[in-house]
């Protein structure tokens, strides 16, 4: 193809190059619901949303209480779809000598927690 040629089509190929990565980006989105409904603090056991899920709400969670997970149960990914902050913790007692991060309320997707997740704590 001679360069005049590649430059007359070259405004075709950016525009269908953006589309291309439009979609693909739209498509990751779309993928990142991890199935957690509104009003859910959710975990999984493996990063990505992977694994059995435990659900916390304000129905069965008393806020300003450290709650820790279940018995053999670390969180590695997680979604907070709570109106209210959650803070978690490495530490099942929710102490904070070990890491702990809070996360605002209202829809906060976290893929990769930056450590295992053993307690959490919903605030008012």
């Amino acid at each position: 193809m001679s360069a005049r040629r590649l430059r007359s089509r070259l405004p075709h190929i950016v525009v269908l190059a953006m589309i291309g990565l439009l979609t693909s980006v739209g498509a990751a989105q779309a993928g990142t619901d991890p199935g957690c409904r509104k009003g859910e603090f959710c975990l999984w056991p493996s990063d990505g949303y992977g694994g059995e899920i435990q659900r916390f709400d304000l129905r069965t969670a008393n806020t300003e209480e450290c709650l820790p997970l279940p018995e053999g149960f670390d969180g590695s990914s997680f979604a907070n779809l709570m109106t209210r902050d959650v803070t978690v913790y490495q530490s099942e007692e929710c102490s904070t000598e070990g890491d702990f991060v809070t996360y605002p309320g209202g829809g906060t997707y976290v893929p990769d927690a930056p450590f295992l997740v053993r307690g959490i704590q919903i605030w008012e």
